[in-house]
């Protein structure tokens, strides 16, 4: 019995007909490395397709006419333009066999042979651009550059839209002519390309919409009329309106002509999506207990693409702490928000964001229940840029070692967040930066403080492949205007856990309330030997992440941290945790799978833990 099948097992082939080929690539001088023939093996149709049969004699002739038309094209990309491609099917030239051919052999030989000819280089460029300085250099086409047919299209491409991003439109290549001289291997490119005029944007017409108000489809689009024709502004408006979260498809593109006013209207095609949604999902572990999580949400409230959020989630249900690492603790963890989002109140790049939380948590360091309301702005600077400006008001019950204290605090967090990285889920390259400074103030406290934070992370690809990754993260945070007990714990730093340092237990980096209770001192003896959190943090991470497969990858790592009840780390207290870990890469990102080992463990921390989820650790 078959559980799994192919797509194409389920397609029938009339008259099949098995074939071996044989790719026969004469030695070139300058391909030492042997890369042509590897480059054309994989081009190759007939060897790719050698386990599968073809439809009789006819589509044995008919892939083998194909393929030699793609074993040219390769020969031109690797800038070979007097190499020769011969194909025979049982001995004889496809070049001379008839339609109705017919082959006794089983399986039908297929042999290959390619003469790859001499590597050309550029010889004369001439490029015209009506006048618009454009230098051919500047991509590639100059005297004695790389003459790879694919190579000299791109550069052709660039120079295009080169033309296209000062503000022309019709751009057109009204004249090419490429020319192969074999006497001396050198090809000679020319061509002219008509810039067009420069065009101002016209109206933004929309297409499509339904439940959602054009006008704010094209208001969000931020095109102006008036303003210089620019496809960077185009690809800019397709971001935004996806990023709405209200269309499955969205189209942005100029118009075919100039309005009699002489301006280029701008034609936005939309798809409308489902607009409510809801999920659920659950959780299980040994000594966290059970929990389960859902959301439901709307996104198109009021026409504009404003959406309202629901969240809910419990955990600790049937929890039991591990002797020696956690500590006791009663009930069930939960917590829940309300969120609505109102797009472009600031200019299309602007979302508001305001919120209704509710939370109690009882991690190592303490207790907590809070009600938090919010209302801020967050603001894209450009496409790698943002800035986010909320107003935070929240009442707090917290239980540590000292007993129990309510908080009532406001505070202003203001977030820069750089984001250079080519992947947010997987990163193989770039740099990710992010300053946040918030000041707050305790009303029935009478205590302000400003808490920063400072966080950087590289990527380096070490291989073309990205077979080797070296990541790294560096971590800063000091409290400043307050005393640490002053302070809410909530708000203090702590270090440990899946996103410090792994291997140690979460929060339990740090200095430490006292072991034991004094007789009649009335500290809560729940919270004997639990951290105090600190007033300043330095921690960071180094891991290399090696690919074994296309998919799978192993991961060893250092992260290292330290947390201080001082202004300033102590660097000399540092913690180590070293580990490996294992991804395996998928479309939505890394199922990531940590293993983290304390190198100098406290009375919190087991002898390693492990870590679960989707995404890489940082």
């Amino acid at each position: 019995m078959k559980f799994f099948e192919s797509a194409d097992s389920e397609v029938e082939v009339i008259d099949p007909l098995n074939y071996a080929v044989t790719l026969q690539v004469e030695p070139a001088p300058d391909d030492e490395d042997g890369a042509l023939e590897e480059t054309l093996n994989d081009a190759s149709g007939l060897v790719s397709d050698e386990e599968k049969p073809v439809s009789g004699s006819l589509g044995l002739i008919s892939k083998a006419k194909t393929d030699r038309k793609r074993l040219v094209a390769a020969l031109f990309e690797q800038a070979r333009y007097d190499g020769l491609v011969d194909i025979f099917i049982e001995g004889r030239d496809i070049t001379t066999l008839p339609p109705d051919a017919s082959f006794s052999a089983r399986p039908v030989p297929v042999t290959i042979k390619v003469r790859p000819g001499s590597k050309y280089r550029l010889g004369r460029i001439a490029v015209s651009t009506g006048g618009i300085p454009v230098d051919p250099a500047e991509y590639g086409l100059e005297q004695g550059g790389d003459a790879g047919s694919a190579k000299v299209l791109e550069a052709e491409g660039k120079m295009f839209n080169k033309l296209r991003e000062d503000g022309r439109p019709f751009v057109a290549v009204t004249h090419r002519d490429i020319v192969a001289d074999a006497a001396d291997d050198r090809l000679d490119y020319e061509a002219s390309l008509d810039p067009g005029p420069r065009v101002p944007f016209g109206d933004v017409w929309i297409d499509g919409a339904e439940d959602v108000d054009p006008g704010f489809i094209a208001y969000m689009t931020g095109i102006k009329a008036g303003e210089v024709f620019s496809p960077k502004e185009l690809a800019e408006a397709r971001a935004r309106l996806n990023k709405l979260g209200v269309f499955s498809s969205v189209t942005v593109k100029e118009g075919k002509a100039q309005d009699l006013d002489g301006t280029l209207p701008v034609q936005v095609e939309v798809g409308e999506r489902k607009f409510g949604y809801y999920g659920v999902g659950a959780t299980y572990s040994n000594t966290e207990g059970a929990g389960a999580n859902g959301y439901v949400g709307y996104r198109n409230l009021f026409g504009r693409a404003e959406s309202l959020r629901f969240d809910a989630s419990v955990s600790r249900i049937g929890a039991t702490a591990v002797s020696g690492e956690a500590r006791e603790t009663s009930g069930i963890d939960y917590s829940s928000s309300l969120v609505f989002k109102k797009p472009g109140v600031l200019g299309p790049d602007s979302v508001y964001i305001g919120s209704l939380e509710i939370k109690r948590e009882q991690p190592l360091a303490y207790d907590r229940t809070s009600y938090a309301a919010t209302s801020g702005v967050e603001y894209d600077i450009d496409e790698q840029q943002k800035l986010n400006v909320t107003l935070r008001a929240e009442y707090e019950e917290i239980t540590d070692f000292l007993g129990d204290r309510d908080y009532f605090i406001t505070s202003v967090p203001i977030t820069y967040t750089y984001d250079g990285r080519d992947n947010e889920l997987n990163p193989t390259d770039g740099f990710y930066f992010q300053a946040l400074a918030e000041p707050s103030y305790g009303f029935n406290t009478s205590t302000a403080f400003l808490k920063t934070r400072l966080d950087g992370r590289a990527y380096l690809s070490l291989l073309e492949s990205d077979r080797l990754i070296f990541a790294s993260r560096l971590g800063y945070g000091t409290i400043f205007g307050a005393d640490l007990l002053d302070i809410p714990n909530d708000r203090r730093f702590y270090a440990g856990g899946g996103g410090s340092v792994r291997g140690y237990e979460f929060q339990s980096i740090g200095p430490y309330f006292p072991g034991s209770v004094p007789p009649g001192s009335g500290f809560n003896s729940d919270f004997v030997d639990t951290p105090t959190g600190g007033l300043s943090l330095f921690d960071g991470s180094v891991e290399a992440r090696i690919g074994i497969t296309e998919n799978i990858q192993i991961v060893p790592f250092l992260d290292f941290g330290t947390v201080s009840d001082e202004l300033v780390p102590d660097f000399s207290t540092f913690k180590l945790g070293a580990g490996v870990g294992a991804r395996y890469l998928t479309s939505f990102g890394p199922i990531r799978v940590d293993v983290g080992i304390p190198l100098d463990p406290g009375p919190r921390d087991a002898s390693y833990q492990i870590y679960a989820g989707i995404g890489q650790a940082f």
